[in-house]
This record gives C-alpha cells, sequence and structure tokens, in this order.
C-alpha cells in the first residue's frame, strides 16, 4: 500500500487521532496530509506522559520523519498554526498549501453569537464563516499572509510524487461521516464534505491513486452538542457504562448511544471502506485494556469484533485498547 486513508464513521470523536499517530510511526509514511473543515475538529492523542490535544496540524506529527501537511481545502488560524508548530516541535517539516482559505477575527466573531451559536452548536472556531466566505470568493488565502510564507508548500504535487515513488502517504480525515455537509444530519453539520472523498479533494487527491480507506468507529457513539441521535442514552446511563466524554475543543460533554449498525453501514457505503478501526474497546470491555494480541480479548469482546465483521462486511484490523498510542491491536496483514 502507498496510500492510506483515515476517517471517521460517526459523529467524530472516534478516536481517529490515536489511529492516525499508531499509523505515522508503524507506518513510517514520508508525508502526514491532514483534509477536512478546520481547527473546529481536535483529536487527542497520548504517548506516553504527554496528552496533545490538536486542532491543525496532521496528529502524524510523532513521527519525526514525515512532512506534515495540510491540503489547499482546508481553512487555517495562522495563530493556532504556528502555535502547534512550536508545541508540537515539527519546525522544518510542517507545511501548507498556498491556497489554504484563512480564519480572520471577523470570522471568530461571527461563528461565537447567533444561530450558529445558538442552533448549530457552532464551536467557534471561525471554520464554517470561514468557509462560507471562500464559497463567496472573498476569503484570503495563505499566499496572502507573510508570517506563513516560509510554510507554503504545493502539497497537491507533493503528495502524488510520494505515491509516484511508491512511498507511504497517510490521509487525515476530521470530523465524523455524519457531519458532512452533503451526508449528515444537515442543518447539524460542518460546513463542507469530510467524507474520503473530500477529504481526498481537499489534498488533491484522486481516486485512482487511494489503496485503503479506514473507517474509524468507536466501540459506542458519541456526540458532541446539537443534532439527532438515535437512540440516546441519559446522562445517568451514560456516566454508569463510563461513556462520558468531553469535546476536545469545545469541553462541552459528549452524547452517547449504542453502537449504531445502520449507521456504521451507511459510513461503510459512503466511505468505500476497505478496513475497520474499532476504538475504545477498553472501555465497553475493561478486562481488554492495553492488550496488544488479539488472542488475549475476551470472548465478549471477540463476539463483539465478529458480529461488526459480520453485519459490515469490512475487516476490522486495528482495535484501540487504550489512550495510549501502542495500545492497539495491529491485525492487517
Amino acid at each position: 500500500m502507498t496510500s492510506t486513508v483515515v476517517v471517521g464513521g460517526f459523529f467524530g470523536d472516534e478516536g481517529k487521532g490515536k489511529i492516525i499517530s499508531y499509523l505515522a510511526v508503524k507506518d513510517n509514511p514520508t508525508v502526514v496530509v491532514r483534509g477536512g473543515a478546520g481547527p473546529n475538529a481536535g483529536h487527542t492523542i497520548k504517548d506516553g506522559d504527554k496528552v496533545y490535544k490538536v486542532r491543525m496540524l496532521p496528529s502524524g506529527f510523532l513521527n519525526k520523519n514525515a512532512k506534515v501537511m495540510i491540503g489547499p481545502g482546508v481553512v487555517i488560524n495562522p495563530d493556532v498554526f504556528l502555535k502547534e508548530i512550536t508545541d508540537f516541535d515539527a519546525s522544518g517539516r510542517a507545511f501548507l498549501d498556498k491556497h489554504c482559505g484563512i480564519i480572520e477575527q471577523s470570522h471568530l466573531n461571527q461563528d461565537s453569537k447567533g444561530e450558529l451559536k445558538e442552533k448549530i452548536g457552532s464551536t467557534g472556531s471561525g471554520t464554517g464563516p470561514a468557509n462560507a466566505s471562500r464559497a463567496m470568493r472573498t476569503l484570503k488565502l495563505a499566499k496572502d499572509i507573510d508570517s506563513l510564507s516560509s510554510y507554503i508548500d504545493d502539497v497537491p504535487q507533493v503528495v502524488n510524487s510520494a505515491i509516484e515513488k511508491n512511498e507511504n502517504v497517510l490521509v487525515e480525515g476530521t470530523q465524523g461521516t455524519f457531519l458532512s455537509l452533503w451526508h449528515g444530519t444537515y442543518p447539524f453539520v460542518t460546513s463542507k464534505d469530510v467524507t474520503a472523498s473530500g477529504i481526498c479533494a481537499d489534498i488533491g487527491l484522486g481516486p485512482k491513486n487511494v489503496d485503503e480507506v479506514i473507517v474509524v468507529f468507536k466501540s459506542y457513539v458519541t456526540r458532541v452538542g446539537t443534532g439527532p441521535l438515535s437512540n440516546e442514552l441519559n446522562s445517568a446511563d451514560t456516566t454508569e457504562k463510563g461513556w462520558a466524554e468531553f469535546g476536545t475543543v469545545t469541553g462541552r460533554p459528549r452524547r452517547a448511544a449504542e453502537f449504531d449498525f445502520e449507521l456504521a453501514k451507511r459510513a461503510i457505503m459512503l466511505n468505500s471502506a476497505t478496513q475497520i478501526a474499532i476504538t475504545k474497546l477498553d472501555v465497553r470491555f475493561t478486562e481488554c485494556a492495553g492488550k496488544t494480541n488479539y488472542d488475549e480479548l475476551s470472548s465478549e469482546a471477540k463476539s463483539f469484533i465478529k458480529n461488526i465483521e459480520d453485519k459490515l462486511k469490512v475487516p476490522v484490523t486495528l482495535i484501540g485498547t487504550g489512550p495510549a498510542i501502542n495500545d492497539i491491536i495491529d491485525r492487517r496483514k
């Protein structure tokens, strides 16, 4: 394989950051490149005693050998981008495309009040208003911002050149399938498409150059903010199951529900998934915490995984068993 696309299968919060971090270290890609909406999506990564909360850079920055890049379809907050380069020791290997859009203070102001905030539950990051400005062709681009000039590269060219050389490229999606502007629970969605097709368009990767699509599902469903959630548990049941969580960017509590096979089937279809990653198996089956071998899982946990494979007709190749990037069972050939 040379190109692998990783996307969320539910409403975001599936644990993509952990899966991408693991793949970035394990598969040693030349390039880790991020598509998606903007800094409204957060990924949490635990490496040893360090916890990183990432909003702009790709989650694969732990691999010091890889270029970490942001595709032209993504809108950028320059302050967040530059701060993360420093905080995550990514200087000299972090780049963005000249066509990345720029979030300005006016977008932040617009995103923090009115219908976007009150009805849709926007993160306040300015991402939606910036993407709206882009659709109106009034948005500034990275090439217009002096402080970004030393970080600009031709991201589609770098990505496709690496693939031509049979080098590994890891493509990072944000949010989740049902937050897609086209395929999600409109209007309670993000400001663009975040399925595998949309993410590939964001970075300039054509469909014939995609080798693997990994859809990430959590072992249960969570959702931050407003919008429909089938079979939603009340807060007491959520807490009792140990499924009470909080959003990476907003800190808002996540609503929870059982694993949703109908949503999962649709996510498999929409993303042309070739593999499934399941995260937080250890939250659902505490006896599986920290396991790295499938044979060590309990019979209940194995039945849960087998049921997913039987119903979705796609192999579960990666299983998260804890918060650290190496708390994982890798069943890929």
